[in-house]
């Protein structure tokens, strides 16, 4: 019988990792600027603990199902092991809610939680859900719930100068870069999830059954690769334009995007290096700098926009440089003051 406090296989446990390790550059930048407005994070912890976490916790205790050695242990295990290879400091509690829609999420800051849909479950294989139950332990461990609310905060409060001239405008943008953010954190969870679970194959079907359903010898994940590719370099620029226009409103990238996102991560090298355990340590959050995040944000931008085929981002190309030029001058005044 194995030790009920390790991984049901042989999977590489990843002491004392740091979310920064697979997080996506746009995202790392943001949550370490976040991180240095010390003391914000802990007063919105405990407001946001003192009645809406409670208040949600105590909804999916009257509601859901809790998973533990009893009551859904497959899933029980699966959130143990992903808080064990990812070196949480506690173990989430996972619960499973009746809902015919597939999916999950991470809920509540002092203690947050996982949720699971009946729909995911039914969706799903045992790897492929190890997967999903890692993707939401990395967003606990990346604390994008907490900080993502503090972005909203700010977001609300930019609302008061919506009166002002063109103010609508300065709002539609500080939305929009919201949501860019927020699919970047997406993209950080998959690879956080692909750490956890540690079968890249199970990973990239699961993003592809969000898309095709559970049909899978009806799909191929090459060819939904080639969809991908098809995708960036499809049409003209009226075509690229579309696409961003269908971004517009959405906190999660399309399904090809993310396969093919997570593919090329651990095709450059980095999840091998990391499984190696060559990472960054939680121990040395505190010196990491924000300019050197910016940059590395602003080159991922730039390396993205080199890659790809479509039309409409290479007439944009010199207008989004600028913008991410502007971006680094912003953020380096920032980091100056708190240095």
């Amino acid at each position: 019988m194995r030790n009920m406090t390790t991984p049901d296989r042989n999977r590489v446990q990843l002491p004392g990792i740091s979310s920064r390790a697979y997080e996506h550059p746009a995202d790392r930048s943001a949550l370490v600027a976040m991180r240095s407005l010390t003391g914000f994070d802990s007063v919105l912890k405990r407001m946001s603990g003192l009645f809406s976490e409670r208040r949600l916790r105590l909804m999916f205790l009257a509601s859901a199902v809790r998973c533990t050695d009893t009551q859904f242990r497959a899933l029980h295990d699966m959130g143990r092991d992903s808080a064990y290879i990812l070196d949480m400091p506690r173990i989430p509690e996972v619960y499973v809610q009746q809902d015919p829609q597939a999916y999950a999420m991470a809920i509540g800051f002092d203690e947050p939680f996982i949720v699971v849909s009946t729909g995911l479950l039914d969706l799903m294989d045992e790897e492929e859900l190890r997967f999903v139950v890692g993707h939401e332990t990395a967003h606990i461990l990346s604390g994008h719930a907490v900080y993502g609310t503090m972005l909203a905060i700010l977001t609300r409060l930019a609302t008061r100068v919506a009166w002002i001239p063109l103010g609508y405008i300065g709002l539609r943008v500080i939305v929009a870069a919201l949501e860019e953010w927020q699919r970047k954190a997406e993209m950080s969870a998959d690879r956080g999830g692909l750490l956890a679970g540690q079968d890249p194959d199970a990973a990239l079907r699961a993003l592809m059954k969000l898309a095709g359903g559970s049909r899978l010898h009806e799909m191929n994940i090459e060819a939904f690769l080639d969809q991908a590719r098809e995708y960036d370099t499809a049409g003209d620029v009226r075509d690229g334009l579309l696409k961003v226009l269908n971004m517009l409103g959405t906190t999660h990238p399309f399904a090809v995007t993310r396969v093919a996102e997570l593919d090329r991560w651990r095709r450059g090298g980095d999840y091998d290096r990391i499984v190696g355990g060559d990472y960054p340590r939680r121990e040395d959050d505190a010196n990491a700098k924000i300019s050197e995040e910016v940059k590395a944000a602003a080159n991922s931008y730039r390396e993205s926009w080199a890659q790809s085929q479509d039309p409409f981002i290479g007439v944009l190309r010199d207008v989004a440089e600028g913008a991410v030029n502007a971006g680094e001058r912003i953020f380096n005044r920032f980091a100056r003051r708190e240095n």
